[in-house]
């Protein structure tokens, strides 16, 4: 998406002259090396869910969602490297048809996975919720027909949406719709806590008789929620400040910094598969039989 996702190539070259803040330029063969680690991470994260029976249940397909989001963001990078890469070498004429094609579909594939990672979250808050607080309904309302069509109807809209705003792109309305989708998110996933708070009150000694992988559960959620919030709020930031102050100096000042945001982007893909194996022992050891090639059970 060029108007969102090229935002520092775009930036005003009156405000880059009023700015005193210099432009910070990380090399391409990190944004490379870190998307690399981010896709292998996340496949693995994959892959054992697959292979190991135990791990087969709805928070870890909502955690398998998420991690499809992270890898297809490091994929995001992957594909533009090599596409730049493949025009400089002469391959691929500047600016033609195909070259705008397939800008076009690498720029989706980054909306998807910001889209995906969105709803992701909001699906393990409300998969958490159901846990804690209707612990004793929980299979009946969760069952994994109903978890496969969620996950399957929330991918097509995403798939959808993410086509619809590189299409339009230019438009302000996709940039407001674009940047509108974190806080709701955000606002979502704190009134499920405020509403958990509240309920905990008054329901205090029956959360204790709650099984405590349920409450980790929680925690574990609230990590990703944190991670995910410092990675990617910066480069949200970044877009509103291009859409609506481009010529400001401080804005401009902030946006010499469009190279670290996005390294933020690509190492919240990294960090997440962290997250998942230090807070679930069960997933742990699948990553361990799965690097040793010790057979599951």
């Amino acid at each position: 998406m060029k108007h969102i996702i090229n935002l520092y190539e775009n930036i005003n070259d009156t405000a880059r002259n009023n700015s005193d803040c210099p432009h910070v330029v990380l090399p391409e063969e990190i944004f490379f090396i870190i998307s690399i680690i981010g896709v292998l991470e996340n496949l693995m994260v994959l892959l054992a869910v697959i292979k190991n029976k135990n791990l087969q249940s709805p928070m870890y397909f909502f955690i398998c969602s998420l991690a499809i989001s992270d890898m297809l963001g490091s994929l995001y990078k992957i594909l533009e490297n090599i596409l730049i890469m493949f025009r400089n070498m002469g391959y691929l004429k500047p600016r033609g048809n195909f070259e705008t094609t397939a800008d076009d579909i690498i720029d989706s594939l980054f909306i998807l996975s910001l889209l995906g990672s969105i709803f992701s979250l909001s699906m393990i808050a409300a998969d958490r919720y159901l846990t804690i607080f209707h612990a004793l309904q929980y299979h009946s309302i969760v069952t994994m027909r109903r978890v496969i069509v969620v996950l399957m109807v929330t991918w097509m809209g995403c798939m959808g949406s993410a086509i619809t705003m590189v299409i339009f792109s230019h438009h302000i309305p996709t940039v407001i719709t674009f940047t509108s989708l974190f806080p709701l998110m955000l606002v979502f996933i704190l009134c499920l806590y405020v509403h958990m708070f509240l309920l905990a009150r008054s329901h205090a000694r029956k959360i204790l008789t709650l099984p405590r992988a349920n409450m980790k559960g929680a925690i574990t959620l609230t990590i990703l929620l944190g991670v995910f919030i410092f990675c990617w709020a910066p480069f949200v930031l970044h877009v509103l400040l291009m859409t609506f102050c481009p010529n400001n100096p401080y804005c401009a000042c902030y946006m010499s910094l469009f190279q670290v945001n996005g390294m933020l982007i690509m190492c919240n893909a990294v960090i997440d598969p962290f997250i998942y194996a230090f807070r679930s022992p069960e997933l742990r050891d699948a990553f361990k039989k799965m690097i040793f090639c010790s057979r599951y059970q």
